[in-house]
């Protein structure tokens, strides 16, 4: 299985570069991995609607270069649908089972996801009502796709 992330931004802070790195090390077991990063607008103060729109349209072109077709598209999102560890294990065990070789998540930047990547997304999952900044939930996704495998190979794994 491929697995890539594109993401809004780079990650910045060496805690959480440290943190993705040692993912990449632990799923290389599992699945072949990659983390593409598109750069991100910056957002001036007092924004209007039609600027944050302006901006995502901008991130929203940067990550439609990578979207591939062949592939399952899962975007992070506040609104989407919610699993458990053992249920996203399950969804990544029948992605693969259906012969689906390519999973692409997309992580949104600071203002969220444009309305176009929206609707090229086969599914929608939420981590959690909460905001995140967006460096943090790539480390969470990258532990729980982690988890998944854990799962899915019957393996230990902290409960």
């Amino acid at each position: 299985m491929k697995i890539t992330v594109i993401a809004v931004g780079r990650v910045k802070e060496k805690f959480y570069r440290d943190a993705v790195a040692e993912y990449e090390k632990r799923l290389g077991r599992y699945c072949k991995l990659d983390i593409i990063e598109v750069e991100d607008e910056k957002t001036p103060d007092k924004a209007g609607t039609a600027m944050e729109q302006l901006i995502l349209k901008k991130e929203a072109d940067r990550i439609l270069r990578y979207v591939r077709e062949d592939a399952w598209v899962v975007t992070l999102e506040i609104s989407g649908r919610e699993y458990d560890s053992e249920q996203f294990a399950m969804e990544l065990e029948k992605l693969a089972t259906k012969g689906l070789s390519h999973i692409q998540f997309i992580i949104g930047g600071s203002l969220g996801l444009h309305e176009e990547i929206r609707k090229k997304a086969d599914r929608a999952v939420s981590f959690s009502k909460m905001t995140f900044p967006h460096q943090l939930m790539r480390v969470i996704l990258l532990e729980q796709i982690y988890r998944g495998y854990r799962i899915i190979h019957r393996e230990p794994y902290h409960k």
